[in-house]
């Protein structure tokens, strides 16, 4: 993005780091040579991502203003130069706190507070930007609607607030975190307080040396780690109203180095720069809860994911086609910047978007970009580029750009409206979103669906990924015959998702298709394979082999162990050490992330099951009645805790934790099944078959409940039933051994 060139140190006669290795220069280095550039980017949001607390950069009321929520009301006021917050610290009293930065600059800004051990917090009471007439210029908070104290993890002195983990990586330049787990304290260091031009150019040394030496000419990236000069020449064939790119986009580069902030990820190990995005973060498929069933946006997930969905980006757009990149503002006005692509006598005309012109719905942006708002201010626009979909909100729920703007009307007025202009949407029932949002149900017939969207090259690869993952939860013929087709698939995106995706297949099995990914070139596979094989008893196999999976799980832990500030690196590290057997490594990560958040019902989970493992069922069972106590209506605990009692012999109460965990449960099957099952092993199958038969009316496809219903049917004396629910067995899997002879063995005398 930042043009990140030094020459002004060149004439300066700055000192400049050997060519062995490119240092970080400074971005007033780069105003000499490319002062358009600079200008540009000066009093951008990536230059004012973080600023030192000053009259001319605080924005908000420190006049002895107040802010009253749940019951605090904290005050914002100056004491000589300094700007002061007096609100609820991490022990719950009220406190005089100093605003060390300022924390971005519209439609909002963030003032980010010290406390003990380096850490940085972001106040969650926040200054609206926006002028009085939009609703701003006042304090508002960021969870308006849910009563959060200083015991919350999400209060401002939480671990989700605090900047050196959540937000210093993409606001600042060549960012250090240093953590130290023992003392729980962070040295966080940065060369540049904002997101300058090396923070996405790369340190630029090595191209004042080649500047110095009059050298640039035919140097590869201009002496920079990457070039991110992708933008291209876009031409109109002939009779198109179109563009296309002149030669296709060789590299994705630009958009990988955009992503590294602009996507929902993670961080693994250090940042590389020009490496490919998933060699140096974990990303976020497009699943729910983070986007709707059809890609959606939902929760807030930054750009990337939608973007990598589009026929834009697979037409080969990248980021600065639109955005200029330096002052990150769009190349064009309104419809123009679409213009730029699509003819607007064709596209910006009432014969293609049915409104009058200069109305909001003649906007391109609002029809295939809405906009959601999050952090109460800011709306932010889905740049998966779709188009609006009224009938699939009508079956499955999901939103549409028409009904966001015409919201005294249905979906349904909104597909009559669209088919009186002979807009008619012939894939409704075969759109891949019901396969998604019927497995999310626990109904698998969307299988077949979803095997193909993996299959199918012509589809977003992003959503080839999320289509395998989605197969792994299920298994099956399907989920085998895709993952073999894409184990070792070219895009790091589907290699990784396919081995994220390989629980359903037997820990030889894995080996056996693994072994080949173990010193696979992107850190992202190999993390995904480390997690697969931890559980691979390295004296079983051949020593080459063993060898490597040691030093593939060296790599895994000193990788994680970069992130042991996050709950739920320590969460994932604690599940992979508890594979490989070392449980007190486990039991003392799933601690220290409870030690860091007190409310992570997960880690809960796991490490009452990691007791439960060890014969500490007393111990399991106070720290599950301890996560009750934090979430009395979550079904995972309710049910950990009923198969808990069960194995305690304490059956009664066993029942009543299985059948409130069944009651709560409202998407998928699980808890009602084991229910049900429990019924039956503990006395009841009469019953066991009432709960079944509730099951089967949901889901008429799952085997596993006709299984059952057959069994305890034939058990119950009434084989006629148990003969009808086999067969409908042996109609969804006609070749299956089993069923087949459990249909013979009901139909003899």
């Amino acid at each position: 993005m930042f043009s990140r060139l030094f020459v002004l140190a060149v004439l300066l006669g700055s000192p400049v780091a050997s060519a062995t290795e490119a240092t970080f220069t400074g971005s007033s280095s780069c105003q000499t040579c490319h002062a358009d550039e600079y200008k540009n980017w000066q009093g951008s949001h990536h230059d004012l991502a973080m600023q030192l607390a000053t009259p001319d950069t605080v924005l908000g009321d420190f006049n002895d203003s107040s802010f009253t929520f749940n019951g605090i009301t904290s005050r914002f006021f100056r004491d000589g130069d300094r700007f002061m917050v007096r609100t609820d610290g991490e022990d719950g009293k009220l406190t005089d706190f100093e605003v060390a930065y300022v924390f971005g600059v519209y439609p909002l800004q963030q003032y980010l507070l010290p406390l003990s051990r380096g850490r940085l917090q972001a106040l969650s009471i926040s200054w609206d930007s926006r002028p009085q007439s939009e609703g701003g210029q006042r304090w508002f908070h960021l969870y308006p609607d849910e009563p959060i104290d200083f015991k919350d993890p999400l209060h401002w002195t939480g671990p989700y607030q605090n900047w050196n983990t959540r937000c210093a990586e993409c606001h600042s330049t060549d960012l250090q975190k240093n953590y130290t787990r023992e003392s729980r304290s962070f040295n966080t260091t940065y060369k540049e307080i904002d997101v300058s031009c090396e923070a996405c150019h790369g340190p630029g040394s090595k191209h004042l040396e080649l500047a110095r030496t009059d050298s640039l000419d035919g140097a590869h990236g201009g002496g920079f780690p990457t070039d991110l000069a992708q933008r291209g020449e876009w031409v109109f064939p002939e009779g198109e109203h179109i563009a296309r790119r002149a030669q296709p986009l060789a590299s994705r580069a630009q958009i990988d180095n955009c992503a590294r902030c602009h996507s929902r990820r993670g961080t693994l190990g250090d940042y590389h720069y020009g490496a490919d995005l998933l060699d140096t973060h974990r990303l976020s498929m497009l699943q729910s809860p983070l986007y709707h069933y059809d890609g959606q946006i939902l929760d807030e997930v930054y750009v990337y994911g939608s973007f990598v969905q589009s026929k834009m980006h697979q037409a080969g757009v990248v980021c600065s086609n639109c955005h200029e990149p330096h002052s990150a503002e769009l190349r064009a006005p309104g419809n123009a910047i679409c213009a730029q692509c699509h003819r607007p006598e064709v596209y910006d005309s009432p014969d293609h978007h049915f409104h009058p012109l200069e109305s909001a719905g003649a906007s391109c942006a609002d029809c295939h970009m809405p906009e959601t708002t999050y952090m109460v201010v800011d709306p932010r626009r889905d740049h998966s580029m779709r188009i609006p979909r009224p009938d699939l909100s009508v079956v499955i729920g999901t939103p549409n750009a028409c009904n966001q703007c015409h919201t005294d009307q249905d979906a349904q007025w909104a597909v009559d409206a669209l088919r009186d202009k002979g807009v008619i949407f012939r894939d409704t029932g075969t759109h891949f979103s019901r396969a998604f949002e019927r497995l999310d149900r626990g109904d698998a017939s969307g299988v077949p669906t979803l095997a193909q969207l993996a299959n199918d090259t012509a589809t977003a690869p992003i959503w080839r990924a999320t289509a395998m993952e989605a197969l792994g939860q299920v298994g099956g013929r399907e989920a085998t015959q895709t993952m073999a087709a894409l184990l070792y698939d070219d895009d790091p995106i589907i290699r990784t998702s396919t081995v994220r995706s390989l629980d359903f297949v037997s820990l030889q099995q894995r080996f056996q298709l693994l072994t080949p990914l173990i010193d696979d070139e992107i850190l992202a596979v190999r993390m995904e394979v480390a997690l697969a094989l931890a559980e691979v008893p390295l004296d079983q196999i051949q020593q080459a082999d063993a060898d490597k999976l040691r030093k593939l799980f060296s790599e895994y832990t000193t990788v994680m162990a970069q992130h042991a500030d996050m709950p739920s690196v320590l969460m994932q590290l604690g599940l992979f050490q508890a594979n490989r057997g070392d449980l007190p490594a486990a039991e003392s990560n799933y601690r220290e992330a409870l030690l860091i958040n007190p409310q992570l019902i997960g880690a809960y989970l796991n490490l009452a099951d990691l007791l439960r493992a060890q014969s500490r069922d007393a111990q399991a069972r106070d720290l599950l009645l301890q996560a009750m106590n934090i979430a009395p209506e979550n079904g995972n605990i309710l049910h950990a805790l009923g198969l808990l009692e069960t194995r305690s012999g304490e059956s009664e109460r066993a029942l009543d934790y299985l059948r409130s965990a069944a009651e709560l449960e409202t998407r998928g099957m699980r808890h009602r099944f084991v229910y049900a099952i429990a019924l039956h092993d503990l006395g009841n199958p009469r019953q066991a078959l009432t709960e079944l038969n509730k099951l089967h009316r949901a889901f008429p496809r799952e085997e596993q409940v006709l299984l059952a219903m057959a069994n305890y049917s034939a058990e119950l004396g009434d084989r006629q039933r148990a003969r009808s629910y086999t067969q409908q067995l042996l109609k969804l899997s006609p070749r299956n051994p089993n069923y087949q002879q459990l249909l013979q063995s009901l139909s003899s005398n």
